[in-house]
């Protein structure tokens, strides 16, 4: 039963029924005080008519209750549903017998029920009862009937009895195939309900085509049914057509017009059509103006809507709930809280429950909580508390992260007589697993489930995706087996969650287990799944069980995962497999789904296995789409260079690097190291560089980037992290550095050979400075000197110096 959907009493005498066999002790500690409507949802609500009709004869039974003509068509469903014609007809005697006159409700209860259990002829005497009664079927019954043949695809006996109703109703047709404008207007309003507008339109056609002029009824079904299917230039055209055959709109014309623009969002339109409408010396009613308010209220046209309600105050018009409610949204949203707080308590003493909680709720929601608590306590203090009220008040204390006050609220509401809900168990455990608080949301699980009310896995997933966001895989673990326990099934969102916990610490095993529970219950993986599978054997290196999942990846709809197309990337990179690594990442080209990542490794793959060529190639293609964003491409790129020994793109894409506010890592600087190597710099020159970035990160960037910009002479100004440019000081103080008669043995080839460097300073007009080649003078050697600058050298000798 749905005893969730109740509040009050009602949930524990649906729940004591259901667990009751005896009725008089199931109801006993009600018995006598069970309302009209408490009586009908008890019928309502039963599941088996065996049940229901031994409650309804318990009601007959007490004769303290007084059984209404809503309780026997109650009854005359639940006996139809399931096909007990004899009760059915016993039932309607015995309705004759207490004088408990059928309604439409009633004969379209019957009707439907004969014609739903293929009793065609039956159906059509009930509906020859109605007619004998006086009854005149209604516009529901009339649609019960002609859908009943529509659906069928008997058109013509629907049009039979749609013509026979008519006749029935007064509206005889005036030729042989012609309709009256009544009929044609209730037919066409048939079908508008039924959400046919092809047929609507057809009908309307049609009576065009017999030379009957529409009046407004039939504009106004018209403009409504084509409004609802957003066909607006035909809304446009049949206002246009109103005007030339002078079928002038009337107040409903107009507020169909409002509502339907209000809809898709052109309120310029809707307030001209209110205006249009006072022009034409047509007063808007009630509808007119809640309409156009409830408008301009949630789109906080403050002034507009403040406007609207003076003079619906002026007019004496009131203002109803759901209006007040989207105002008080209005004020709270434009952070006028004084406004929407004496809105609120202009109205709080005429409230309902639900515009008690619509308000505390437009307070919460936007985190004004001490509002939304005082609302509450307006509430209570008036006696209008329900379990919808605790649900929106217990959702303002999760917007604004008051976790324990929400737990307490819950925790008083047996105070009040109100029992939680589904609603108030899945808002509190969905805000305590936001909040990373699985072990509170679980006791409330625990208490959902003792209470009855799980009907579903949702609960139990939201907790155990807290637990594995924390990386307590084996809570999570444990409460899925406790679920299970209990009998509540798993759907494929809990393996998905569960898989990739295990997936996240590397354990495959654990994966591979609850693959197979999964595949056990007929559950097939999805995407997700597949991609967390791939993580995972992407990280601990499982190649062929990567393939294969990849494989069933890409025969479910949509196919693979850019992630999962990413790993098998990285994976083939890993071992060398360069025509597979390409098969994918052309496959990613040509859907244009290839990102960052996907080139980044196709460039380490290529300048693994040294085919610089097609590695250069994909570094131009990345610097060209603009795919480089994060440390792990630069870091590629800068590696690549400087194994490729194009050192000046190495720099350069350092520089950027630094520009862009990327801080440099240990793969950064060990491909920079490489660079400093290549061109002579002794390893432990490099290892001095690599002390001071240590002890001072920034100090040992700033050195880093001056002994780069010793080795390239860049025109730029060589900008650094964190917006720190080499300043010209530190460009003096490393270029005024004259090294003179300093001599530093190096073994090359095995031959000792003896360098001297020397640096100039110069500085032109501009104060622009600048820096002459090193001159280095190989002693031995056949006494030509060198002008290409051994940069490398010349760090070497600034730092012994240091």
């Amino acid at each position: 039963m749905k005893c969730s959907s109740y509040g009050g009493c009602m949930p524990l005498i649906l729940k004591s029924l259901e667990d009751v066999k005896d009725i008089d002790e199931a109801l006993k500690p009600w018995e006598g005080n069970l309302s009209n409507k408490e009586r009908t949802i008890i019928l309502k609500e039963q599941t088996h008519w065996q049940r229901a009709w031994e409650i309804f004869n318990w009601f007959k039974s007490k004769g303290c209750y007084e059984l209404n003509v809503i309780h026997y068509n109650i009854m005359l469903r639940v006996l139809g549903m399931a096909r007990k014609w004899n009760l059915m007809w016993s039932l309607w005697n015995e309705m004759q017998c207490e004088s408990i006159i059928p309604t439409n409700a009633t004969y379209g209860t019957l009707i439907n029920a004969y014609s739903k259990g293929g009793l065609k002829t039956e159906a059509l005497m009930w509906l020859c009862e109605m007619y004998k009664q006086g009854v005149k079927p209604d516009e529901v019954t009339m649609g019960t009937v002609v859908q009943a043949y529509k659906k069928a695809g008997e058109f013509c006996k629907a049009e039979d009895f749609f013509k026979r109703w008519s006749m029935a109703m007064g509206y005889a047709p005036r030729t042989h195939n012609s309709y009256s404008l009544y009929t044609y207007n209730t037919l066409i309003d048939t079908y508008g309900k039924a959400g046919l507008l092809g047929e609507a339109s057809d009908t309307f056609a049609q009576m065009l085509s017999q030379g009957i002029v529409p009046d407004t009824v039939t504009f106004n079904t018209m403009i409504h049914i084509c409004g609802n299917h957003e066909r607006f230039e035909e809304v446009v055209s049949l206002v246009e057509m109103m005007d030339e055959l002078q079928c002038y709109p009337d107040t409903r014309t107009y507020n169909i017009l409002i509502s339907l623009y209000a809809k898709c969002d052109d309120i310029a339109q809707a307030t001209s059509y209110f205006k249009k409408m006072k022009d034409a010396d047509l007063v808007p009613d009630i509808v007119s103006y809640r309409t156009l308010l409830y408008a301009l209220s949630v789109r906080c046209m403050v002034q507009d809507a403040e406007s609207l309600v003076m003079e619906m105050e002026i007019k004496g018009l009131e203002i109803d709930e759901y209006s007040q409610t989207a105002l008080t949204r209005m004020y709270v949203k434009v952070g006028t809280l004084e406004q929407s707080w004496a809105w609120f308590e202009k109205f709080c003493a005429k409230m309902s429950s639900e515009c008690y909680a619509a308000n505390i709720d437009a307070f919460g929601e936007k985190g004004v909580l001490f509002l939304a608590e005082k609302a509450f306590s307006h509430c209570t203090e008036r006696c209008k508390l329900s379990v919808l009220v605790f649900n929106v008040m217990i959702k303002a204390y999760g917007v604004r992260k008051e976790y324990d006050k929400a737990c307490d609220l819950f925790n008083i509401m047996d105070d009040y007589g109100i029992l939680p809900d589904i609603c108030t168990y899945c808002s509190l455990i969905q805000l305590l697993s936001d909040a990373e608080l699985p072990h509170r949301a679980v006791t409330f699980v625990r208490s959902m489930q003792e209470a009855g009310l799980v009907s579903d896995c949702v609960p139990y997933s939201m907790v155990i995706s807290s637990f594995t966001k924390l990386g307590e895989v084996r809570s999570a673990e444990d409460l899925f087996k406790e679920m299970i326990k209990v009998g509540v099934q798993p759907d494929i969102i809990i393996y998905s969650v569960l898989i990739n916990a295990f997936a996240e610490v590397g354990s495959a095993q654990d994966a591979a287990t609850y693959v197979e529970l999964m595949k056990s219950m007929g559950l097939v993986p999805n995407s997700i799944i597949c991609n967390s599978l791939i993580k995972l054997y992407t990280k601990i290196g499982y190649l062929r069980e990567a393939e294969e999942t990849y494989k069933l990846a890409k025969s479910l709809v949509g196919g693979p995962h850019l992630y999962s197309s990413n790993c098998m990337i990285h994976l083939y990179c890993d071992n060398a497999m360069v025509q597979k690594a390409e098969d994918i990442f052309h496959h990613l080209k040509l859907n244009g789904e290839a990102n960052e990542f996907s080139y980044a490794m196709m460039l380490c793959i290529y300048k693994k296995m040294g085919r610089f060529d097609e590695a250069y190639k994909i570094a131009q293609e990345m610097h060209g789409l603009g795919l480089i964003s994060d440390a792990l491409s630069y870091n590629n790129l800068i590696g690549f260079y400087a194994a490729d020994g194009r050192m000046k793109e190495a720099l350069k894409t350092f520089q950027q690097m630094l520009s862009i506010g990327i801080k440099p890592d240990d793969a950064t600087f060990k491909s920079l190291g490489i660079i400093l190597l290549k061109r002579g710099v002794s390893k432990e020159a490099i290892k001095r560089l690599e002390k001071v970035r240590e002890k001072d990160s920034l100090g040992g960037l700033q050195e880093w980037v001056k002994a780069m910009c010793s080795m390239v002479r860049l025109d730029e100004t060589f900008t650094g992290f964190d917006g720190w440019p080499v300043l010209d000081s530190d460009r003096r103080r490393l270029a005024a550095m004259v090294v003179s008669r300093s001599r530093m043995s190096v073994c090359s080839g095995g031959r000792q050979r003896r360098w001297e460097a020397a640096e100039e300073v110069g500085g032109d007009n501009n104060g622009r400075q600048q820096r002459s080649s090193a001159t280095m003078v190989k002693q031995g050697a056949s006494g030509v000197k060198c002008s290409r600058p051994n940069w490398g050298r010349t760090l070497n000798l600034k730092i012994e110096l240091e």
